[in-house]
């Protein structure tokens, strides 16, 4: 429960009502000690305070007392520190943007889905360019995989003005993370623009550069660091004359959560990317306000809800102490930020659980303060979305926002003790690891030596392991699997030939002696009028990259951090059994051997039964047997090659060992498997009967089913 502000008041008005006058207040020691007689012996801090991934340990309870001395709690809307919002009261109606990314490979695919979604409650075009785009190369340049993953593939003027035909940009603002084309692509924008007749001084939203934000996700550049901060600075003065509401730096955090990273990692990276841009920027002339003013941060948000509204305040707080340190001025400390739901919560498994996710990972990024947003489609884990899941992932934002009146509240988050105590807490070991960042010289010697992917990977496999243990869960995927779930399917049709073709037919309309000619120009001198001029010749981003390469040969390379789910393992485990049933047409099959009454086999056998299902074998069950004789031919008749025998401890003790000696006897190869976690005793018992491995709640799901899967030959 998010308890508001002004507790004191809300006390003072109980202790005056008759109806709660009658009860004394117990004081937190008081409950703690009810709460301890109530566990009956077990831990009061491993029952009832749950440490996260960033080390903070989180409490049952909050009071009062655990927001003394935060100073935060004290500014008030759309003042510095920020945490409570950038925006003053009188300007909460105005929503967040609804700007929904539209992943389809080909500029008239994203154009027609952009347009039908601007009708239906889109806000802003969100233009997310494919991995080779956004690394500067030409569909015919790069890997086939890489073009159209993800994003539109982006080209030539032509490209952007089928991409953006038919869009008033004057009204809708524009959101296009440009990877490190943020100087080519922004001219061609500019050119639309001005051909359609707009004013792009009235051109609102973002076109992004973030070259360490790439370098992170794909391990390289096609040019030096320094030419891209050259770009960079280039690019924000150009749109701070020509384009003043456009941002033109872009700090893209998803790409630390999506590889697995903690809030407090995806926090930390995000301020020194931040910090390291802003003293390039100012080393090439750029004062702060210039900076901080153009730059927009991006955040995933994950299933954590409290800790994620948290997130956003604290990143608003850190970043505004920040820029203030550098001497900017108070409307320069406001942090703008671009919230997009968690990549790595989606699953492959039971893919409509995701729209529970994103409603849940959406509600926390609005009620976070986020300026924009993204709801990632149901079906983003398997496919390019349709137009059903477009709609679905949309009006989620609509409904929270129209139905929910979630943008009439002014930091409904405000005051609770439990989010400004968290918000404190994260901001806390955010800033920590910031200044270890610092200390090491910054974000790229960090991630040049590979301190930042050690601290993310540490992190991701902490996730695996707790997932592949079901400590962590993931409904339908790693538990309460739904095996008659209809698959969804997938996209068959690539993009890579139709936009190889399309471009080697459009250099061809090119004058070979002006392309020469405007390349060694460029080549030379790179700004807005000569980028113009080259893509009005019909030259293309790839062209113009090459020569810009072969003058900067002198590439940054790192170990890349690419984006990752959380179901990845347990999704591989049921894609391998879906290809086993595709072959021999049914599941693999594991046997309960269930042993006595009903009361002393049903809780093994219901852990069990879920146990091996997230694994896609189908689970044979049956009322017991009171007889080994029984249980053996039964085993026989149901043709499983795995045999899991299900009851009561004291059960095992007497049947187990003869039952798995007639078993194994009958078949060698049989696997046979005990539900429960006998004695030292009797474990060496049953593995000489022939039990091969016993499953518990402590079992390594993931690896036990995987390790079966190899034996059995599943999926290979």
């Amino acid at each position: 429960m998010i308890i508001n502000a002004n507790m004191d008041e809300k006390e003072k008005l109980n202790k005056e009502n008759s109806g709660f006058a009658e009860f004394p207040a117990p004081s937190f020691n008081e409950w703690k000690q009810a709460a301890v007689k109530a566990l009956k012996g077990a831990s009061f801090e491993e029952k009832l305070v749950t440490t996260t991934y960033e080390g903070i340990a989180i409490q049952p309870m909050y009071t009062k007392e655990d927001v003394i001395g935060i100073s935060h709690l004290s500014s008030s809307l759309g003042t510095a520190p920020f945490v409570r919002g950038t925006r003053e009261i009188g300007e909460q109606r105005k929503p967040w943007e609804v700007s929904q990314e539209l992943p389809y490979g080909t500029p008239s695919e994203f154009n027609e889905a952009v347009k039908i979604d601007l009708t239906r409650g889109q806000t802003m075009v969100n233009l997310v360019l494919d991995r080779a785009s956004a690394l500067g190369k030409d569909p015919d340049q790069a890997a086939p995989e890489c073009v159209g993953d993800k994003g539109v593939s982006i080209s030539s003027l032509e490209d952007v003005k089928k991409a953006l035909e038919g869009i008033n940009l004057e009204k809708t603002p524009l959101f296009v993370q440009a990877g490190m084309v943020g100087l080519p692509v922004y001219s061609m924008i500019v050119a639309e623009a001005r051909q359609a007749g707009m004013d792009i001084r009235q051109l609102r939203g973002c076109v992004g550069m973030d070259p360490l934000g790439t370098l992170a996700k794909e391990g390289t550049l096609p040019i030096s660091l320094q030419k891209a901060y050259e770009w960079m600075a280039k690019l924000t003065l150009c749109s701070k004359g020509e384009t003043p509401e456009l941002k033109t730096i872009l700090i893209q955090a998803d790409t630390y959560h999506q590889a697995g990273g903690n809030a407090a990692q995806e926090l930390a990276f995000a301020l020194a990317t931040g910090v390291e841009y802003i003293r390039e920027m100012q080393n090439r002339g750029l004062s702060i306000g210039d900076v901080a003013q153009s730059m927009i941060f991006t955040f995933s948000v994950g299933s954590n809800v409290f800790l994620e509204i948290a997130k956003l305040r604290a990143a608003r707080l850190l970043w505004s102490n920040i820029v203030a340190s550098f001497g900017g001025k108070e409307e320069e400390l406001k942090m703008s930020i671009h919230a997009r739901t968690s990549s790595w919560t989606k699953t492959v498994s039971d893919p409509y659980v995701n729209i529970l996710r994103g409603t849940a990972e959406s509600f926390a990024a609005i009620i976070g303060g986020a300026d924009s947003l993204h709801v990632s489609p149901f079906d983003e884990a398997v496919r390019t979305p349709d137009e059903f899941s477009r709609r679905i992932a949309r009006n989620t934002q609509i409904i929270l926002d129209k139905e929910a009146h979630l943008s009439k509240v002014a930091d409904p988050a405000g005051g609770s003790w439990y989010v400004e105590s968290l918000t404190d807490s994260l901001a806390k070991q955010a800033w920590q690891l910031f200044q270890q960042i610092e200390a090491s010289s910054g974000m790229f010697n960090s991630l040049e030596k590979g301190e930042i992917q050690e601290q993310i990977n540490a992190i991701a496999n902490q996730r695996f392991t707790n997932i592949a243990h079901r400590k962590e869960r993931l409904v339908g995927t790693n538990m309460y699997p739904n095996l008659t779930e209809k698959k969804l399917s997938k996209n068959a049709e690539s993009v890579y030939e139709v936009r190889c073709k399309e471009v080697r037919s459009y250099r061809e309309t090119a004058s070979p002696e002006g392309k020469e000619t405007l390349l060694q120009r460029l080549g030379a001198e790179q700004n807005l009028e000569s980028f113009l001029n080259v893509f009005r010749q019909r030259l293309t981003i790839g062209e113009v990259m090459d020569v810009i390469h072969q003058n900067n040969p002198d590439v940054p390379s790192i170990q890349a951090l690419p984006a990752r789910r959380a179901s990845e393992q347990f999704d591989s485990l049921r894609e391998r059994a879906e290809s086993y049933k595709d072959t021999y047409g049914f599941y693999p099959k594991v046997f309960l051997a269930n042993l006595g009454k009903l009361a002393q086999f049903k809780p093994r056998a219901d852990f069990a039964t879920v146990f091996f299902e997230v694994g896609g074998f189908e689970v044979l069950s049956n009322n017991s047997f009171e007889t080994v004789d029984q249980a053996v031919q039964a085993t026989v008749e149901s043709e499983a090659s795995i045999v899991v025998i299900c009851s009561h401890d004291d059960v095992y003790a007497d049947m187990v060992p003869t039952l798995a000696g007639e078993l194994k006897k009958m078949n060698p190869e049989l696997t046979l498997l005990l539900a429960g976690s006998p004695s030292s005793e009797h474990a060496e018992l049953f593995k000489q009967a022939g039990v091969d491995e016993w499953i518990h709640m402590k079992s390594n799901c993931y690896q036990v089913l995987f390790d079966l899967q190899q034996r059995k030959g599943i999926g290979q």
